[in-house]
């Protein structure tokens, strides 16, 4: 069943009269539901690609004196991998790169200025299986690797920036894996990247067999369209994960993920969302779609009999608002382009109403937490 369930949007639009569903929308995304309008090439484009295109408002800020309108349309795309995991890797990439292009070209019509790719994008997640080979081989150079340049030639093309997440190859550094985001500006030039900070050991996935815990910190990167930061998957359950890209001026946080049903699909429409309300920002989770089948059998040590996959991964990418509102998911079971229209000045906007970071005692925390770090650590707990 959890491969065949469209989504929550789907059930409701179905049995739920128009009048009340406008409150159910309410209700549940902090807001009606304002659908953007798209040009009808980008909706061909996606009856003709065979992938979910949905469009929404999430703007809402006030007029201001001193500011303009700060608007940027952003863009998240998850999709299923395009060729069976047995076989040749760089066919394997070619056909995903051949994907990922048809949609991006309907983002660009749609008139996205930031597109965000699901984590690890130009392979299965493959990380479940322990096995190196050929998983390792997807590894790339984050500078010039053929992803990296393929994403230069769309983000010029465009006028787009562009967030590629991939395994990457450090090969200055011993050849080392990481798992990396890589952060194109819309002119064409690697502005950066940012690694996973960090890396789960849950069940199947304990991707440490691979990588290691990311030693980029916290990095924002100053785009043509606003100041965006890169939390990639697992990081979205560490709550100072986010906090510190905030601190550090994020505008926008991207989630890339991969994560499967049964695991986390309870948390997956809070954890973002909170992340945005606490951090005075918008936040953009995206999650592959899908089942992929390995043929080597695995196991996760948990006493369970081997398998051939790691489970479904139920996309339901959306983007959250500072004030709390959300727009409604994407599809569970197919590729999709999800384009929302955002007003950056909500930001600071909503920051002004609630305080969070001014009412914040840091320097408290900061005390406690070095305090709790240090191996003599005591709690500090009053008995009678």
């Amino acid at each position: 069943m959890s491969g065949e369930l469209e989504s929550l949007e789907h059930i409701l639009q179905t049995y739920i009269p128009a009048q009340e569903l406008k409150e159910v929308w309410r209700i549940l995304y902090g807001r009606e539901c304002r659908s953007l309008d798209l040009p009808e090439d980008a909706v061909q484009a996606a009856i003709s690609g065979s992938f979910e295109l949905k469009g929404y408002y999430l703007i809402e800020a006030a007029p201001e004196q001193l500011r303009r309108q700060n608007i940027v349309r952003v863009g998240l795309i998850q999709n299923k991998i395009q060729a069976h995991t047995s076989l040749p890797v760089l066919e394997q990439i070619h056909a995903l790169h051949k994907r990922i292009a048809d949609m991006v070209e309907a983002a660009a019509i749609c008139g996205v200025n930031i597109v965000c790719f699901q984590e690890a994008w130009t392979m299965p997640f493959a990380f479940c299986t322990r096995e190196k080979l050929p998983w390792t081989e997807f590894a790339e150079s984050a500078e010039n690797g053929i992803t990296t340049r393929f994403c230069q030639e769309l983000a010029k093309r465009y006028n787009m920036v562009i967030i590629s997440p991939i395994l990457e190859r450090d090969e200055a550094h011993g050849d080392v894996l990481w798992n990396t985001a890589v952060v194109i500006a819309n002119s064409g030039a690697v502005l950066g990247k940012s690694r996973k900070n960090h890396i789960p050991r849950v069940g199947d996935f304990n991707e440490s067999t691979y990588y290691m815990e990311g030693n980029t910190g916290h990095k924002v990167f100053q785009t043509a369209f606003g100041k965006i930061a890169v939390n990639i998957c697992y990081g979205r359950h560490h709550p100072l994960n986010w906090f510190m890209y905030s601190m550090n001026g994020a505008e926008i946080i991207f989630n890339p993920s991969a994560t499967i049903g049964g695991l986390s699909e309870c948390l997956w429409p809070i954890e973002a969302r909170n992340a945005a309300i606490a951090n005075h920002c918008f936040t953009c989770a995206i999650n592959r779609v899908g089942t992929e089948h390995f043929e080597t059998e695995f196991t996760s040590g948990d006493g369970k009999k081997a398998h051939n996959d790691l489970g479904h991964f139920y996309g339901s990418s959306y983007v959250s608002a500072p004030d709390g509102s959300r727009t409604p998911g994407l599809s569970r079971v197919s590729d999709g382009l999800l384009v929302t229209e955002l007003d950056l000045n909500l930001c600071r906007q909503t920051s002004d109403k609630w305080n969070f970071k001014m009412t914040g005692r840091y320097e408290m925390y900061a005390e406690e937490l070095t305090r709790a770090t240090r191996p003599d650590f005591q709690p500090d707990v009053v008995r009678e």
